[in-house]
């Protein structure tokens, strides 16, 4: 048996939601031989991404500890849990993240590796919808296009804050581009269910499970999701996301410049 390891802080790039052909990059590799090269097979590991700051850098808003617990604890047990499905079943061997959570998600009737593939793209999603100095006002082509689907930024922020604070249980608040409206919706998601498995393309997220917000607010939750809006969203992110989705979404005006 031979085994190969690269570097466990290079995982796959989950975020391409819109090329289907990307094939991600795997932490680990193993290859099992039986009696010939012919026979060999491939069991692929996806990696724990690193958030695109260090772990103090979104104090006040979000503190240290709450990324140490939630992005240094709780999302490595998805990773884990992820590892483990796919080394019990190559038939999933192959697929984007992306991929892998549509089907999985098996139209409705998830199959047991949906949890944590899901979980993983969320919580690389959420890391990378926030900044640090984030919050304020977009620019250009996205403020242009949130005005144009909801009237008003003010309008829109009314409805994601409102979105968290009536989600039931726990569950993510999302800004997506619907393809077939080609307009920018909010949209309100339970447990860990992601806009991906509707066709939606995601373009920021806010993760409403108490674990990411309990530490520096308790149960404040409309605090948190101002927050969020005020000081942490990263609309650089939006913007890179907006500008990769219209390369497959029609808009018209305004045309989105590339981050």
């Amino acid at each position: 048996m031979g085994s190969v390891t690269c570097n466990p802080l290079a995982p796959p790039s989950t975020h391409l939601l819109l090329n289907p052909l990307k094939i991600p990059k795997f932490c680990h590799s193993r290859r099992q031989l039986h009696g010939s090269q012919r026979a060999s097979k491939i069991i692929a590991y996806y990696g724990l991404k690193t958030p695109p700051y260090k772990l103090d850098a979104l104090e006040p808003y979000m503190s240290k500890r709450t990324l140490e617990v939630h992005w240094g604890e709780l999302h490595p047990g998805y990773v884990e849990g992820l590892n483990k499905h796919l080394a019990k079943d190559d038939v999933l061997y192959g697929y984007t993240l992306d991929e892998l959570v549509k089907v999985s998600y098996n139209s409705g009737n998830p199959l047991p590796v949906f949890n944590n593939a899901v979980q993983v793209w969320n919580h690389d999603f959420f890391w990378e919808s926030m900044q640090p100095g984030g919050g304020d006002i977009p620019k250009y082509g996205v403020l242009e296009q949130i005005e144009k689907d909801f009237g008003s930024f003010t309008n829109f922020k009314e409805k994601f804050i409102e979105a968290a604070l009536t989600l039931f249980g726990s569950g993510y608040v999302w800004l997506v581009l619907k393809r077939e409206e080609r307009r920018l919706a909010v949209v309100k998601t339970s447990n860990a269910i992601n806009p991906l498995v509707w066709n939606d393309i995601p373009i920021i997220s806010l993760d409403m499970w108490e674990h990411a917000y309990y530490l520096d607010y308790k149960n404040d939750k409309g605090t948190y999701a101002n927050v969020f809006m005020n000081h942490l969203v990263s609309w650089n992110a939006a913007m890179s996301r907006m500008a990769r989705a219209e390369a497959f979404v029609n808009l018209g005006e305004p045309k989105i410049p590339i981050a």
